[in-house]
């Protein structure tokens, strides 16, 4: 019996250290398996870490709360202004008596019979730098007000136009009674003022991702030695990959919740029974979106462009403008700042110059602050007026994978950052019946006593534990969740 041997065997060992032809692999032959190199290569086998901390979530983690609801929305109520105040128009027939036409309240909400000025109320009323002081002699049950001026003359200083009205008390006679609103007397009455408030909803989002490997390549080692953001490390790429996954999943959950937007009314974004995009004539309350922080501070809030329209809110001209705008709404006193870079270093130059020994260099001897000391050209706060502001770098305006990017591109739409008020807030929960203090911004996401939505994590397949006849592993990511944004009157969004 002839015996044939394999083309293919082992090198033959050699009796000295040397490299010859017949004692190393060839790693370049095709006929030895396809190897590159003459010898093993010098493999780096950590990978390198070339873009940082690549993860921009936690800016939420630090602004505000998370908080669990079991509905398909949540909704929440917020105080109106405490004193009466509107925009009407005059007609002023003469010296001794006008018409006050109310339009809206103060801050442009329209109005007709629902506004809060009654018989024998003090007015001021403010137009084109002249103020008028007068009684209220009737408000019949229409949005047309009667008023007498007085000092004489003075209704003839108005001209016929937009003015502005404020309720600064009352006047009575003596032993005069309450009258209703058409100036009839009644024994002990007076129409009674009902607080109002505005009610605000928002809905959750369903998002989903999931990664998948096959039963073989989970059992490949791998040559690099990876780590990540979650965590993961060691020899197998499916343990980066994964933990990639879970930490893009992440920021989604952050980034949605910054930038999402509700359908509009006539959208044709929406979602039906069977899970489906339906058509414009069905985007009802079922339609897509959420609403995000920005698109929150857009509709309810305030938006400054800045004075150069290119990095807001970098001199003193336009933060004074800011508190002013502050001081309208509900001038709380600590604020947050989370921006870019070119707005960080713009308000960092800001805050020097106002120092008198900066534009000649810096101040040496000012708390041992000697030439030798290494110097902190950057400011993390200061004080304005009442308010202080808390400065801070915010990654998602800065990495050009995510916003920093999109504002490269976005021009006078791009966002350099957010102004948030510190704190809570004192809100009334339609859901839980009472008055409860929040944070300003917090998520509520969907959960039950057997299943938390939050940040919900399953293995399906038969790699490991098996549950299904799949050869691979899959790993879901489920997340049902929105955004509160609480009294969006006192956020400042920077464009």
């Amino acid at each position: 019996m002839a015996i044939t041997a394999g083309s293919l065997l082992n090198s033959v060992a050699a009796s000295q250290q040397q490299t010859l032809s017949s004692n190393y692999i060839d790693f370049t032959s095709t006929a030895t398996a396809g190897w590159a190199q003459q010898y093993l290569p010098d493999l780096m086998e950590k990978e390198a870490e070339v873009f940082g901390n690549r993860t921009i979530s936690g800016f939420l983690a630090q602004v505000g709360a998370e908080e669990s609801m079991t509905s398909d929305q949540v909704v929440w109520s917020e105080q109106s202004r405490l004193h009466l105040s509107y925009v009407c128009t005059v007609d002023a027939d003469g010296d001794t008596n006008g018409t006050l036409t109310i339009t809206t309240d103060i801050d442009g909400n329209a109005l007709t019979t629902t506004h809060g000025i009654r018989t024998n109320d003090v007015v001021l009323i403010a137009q084109s730098g002249v103020v008028v002081k007068a009684l209220v002699v009737e408000t019949p049950t229409s949005a047309v007000v009667t008023v007498e001026p007085y000092a004489t003359a003075a209704l003839s200083t108005l001209s016929d136009g937009t003015a502005t009205v404020l309720v600064i008390g009352s006047e009575y006679g003596k032993g005069q009674k309450y009258t209703d609103n058409t100036g009839t007397f009644e024994a002990d009455k007076r129409t009674a003022l009902t607080p109002t408030f505005k009610s605000f909803t928002n809905k959750p989002i369903i998002m989903k991702d999931y990664y998948e490997i096959s039963g073989s390549d989970a059992s490949q080692v791998g040559w690099v030695e990876v780590s990540g953001e979650e965590g993961q490390n060691g020899y197998l790429w499916y343990l980066k990959a994964e933990g990639d996954t879970r930490a893009r999943f992440t920021d989604y959950l952050e980034m949605s919740m910054l930038e999402a937007e509700k359908t509009a009314a006539a959208s044709i974004i929406g979602f039906g029974d069977n899970g489906q995009i339906r058509g414009a004539a069905d985007a009802g309350a079922d339609g897509a979106g959420t609403e995000g922080l920005f698109a929150a501070i857009e509709s309810r809030g305030n938006v400054t462009s800045g004075v150069t329209g290119v990095n807001a809110a970098t001199d003193l001209a336009e933060f004074d403008a800011i508190l002013a705008e502050f001081d309208n709404q509900g001038a709380i006193e600590e604020n947050m700042m989370f921006v870019n870079r070119a707005t960080s270093l713009a308000m960092d130059d800001m805050l020097a110059s106002m120092n008198s020994y900066g534009a000649g260099g810096t101040s040496y001897g000012v708390f041992d602050n000697s030439e030798d000391m290494a110097l902190n050209l950057g400011f993390s706060g200061f004080r304005r007026g009442s308010y202080d502001f808390y400065k801070s770098d915010m990654r998602y305006l800065n990495d050009k994978a995510t916003r920093g990017g999109i504002n490269d591109r976005a021009g006078s739409a791009a966002i350099r950052g957010v102004i948030i008020p510190a704190g809570v807030s004192s809100v009334y929960d339609q859901a839980l019946g009472k008055n409860l203090k929040r944070p300003f911004l917090h998520v509520r996401y969907r959960a039950s006593q057997t299943d938390d939505r939050k940040m919900k994590t399953w293995v399906t397949g038969s790699v490991g534990a098996a549950t299904s006849a799949l050869d691979a592993m899959q790993i879901h990511y489920l997340s049902e969740r929105c955004l509160v944004t609480q009294a969006a009157n006192n956020f400042m969004l920077m464009k």
